[in-house]
């Protein structure tokens, strides 16, 4: 059972790797913007982490990896912000490969946007005492506003695919909080969340995941756009 945290990551990194050779979608092609805006994105995310980590806001259970870390970290979160994000980029471009026109409509954009935005960092206001909470829909409110700015095609898009990619979300968070399985791989301090759970993940994470997947594409469109110039 110490290796199930490294298997969930192998598992859901394999499928989409081995169709990114797909002859049709080709996404290896995209492989160096891919694992750069992956690379530049763990910068962000990884000093989080091991900030959280450190204070106990939230920790990692030792029967679920195998008790290598770096950084206080295992080895296995560091896998994590490279196998979901890898995961999460191939359904999105493979949506919109096979759903080219696929997203919201210009005109829904901003009051879309705009609202989600107000409510998130409001909430993170509300909630300021619980660091998770705080930080993660802050981060959430302000990201949404900047991309409505620099590439609102890109969120245009990312409203919809983010819809599919919760499916398979639902799947990999739940069993790291604890679905199916005896005890949670990872657990959070009751002080740091708002207690909302959708089955047994926090609803933190869904904003969590939003952001760290969001954040990712826009790097990657903007590679892109820079290695095509």
């Amino acid at each position: 059972m110490n290796s199930l945290y490294l298997w969930i990551n192998l598992g859901a990194f394999s499928l989409p790797f081995l169709y990114s050779f797909h002859p049709k979608l080709k996404l290896y092609k995209q492989w160096k913007a891919i694992f750069l805006a992956i690379a530049l994105t763990m910068c962000f995310y990884i000093p989080w982490d091991i900030i959280f980590t450190q204070n106990e806001f939230w920790g990692f259970n030792q029967l679920y990896y195998l008790e290598k870390t770096v950084l206080g970290l295992p080895i296995e979160e560091w896998l994590f912000f490279i196998c979901i994000p890898y995961a999460c980029i191939f359904t999105h471009y493979a949506l919109l490969f096979y759903f080219p026109n696929l997203g919201i409509s210009k005109k829904a954009l901003k009051p879309l946007s705009y609202t989600i935005a107000f409510a998130l960092v409001i909430l993170s206001l509300i909630y300021r005492s619980n660091w998770y909470t705080a930080i993660n829909f802050f981060y959430g409110g302000i990201l949404i506003l900047f991309c409505v700015k620099t590439n609102p095609t890109l969120l245009q898009r990312f409203f919809i695919t983010y819809l599919v990619i919760l499916i398979p979300f639902f799947i990999v968070n739940g069993l790291l909080t604890g679905s199916f399985i005896p005890e949670e791989v990872v657990w959070y301090s009751a002080n740091q969340i708002i207690g909302i759970r959708l089955f047994t993940i926090p609803i933190e994470d869904t904003i969590y995941a939003f952001t760290m997947v969001l954040t990712n594409l826009w790097l990657v469109e903007f590679f892109k756009k820079k290695f095509t110039r």
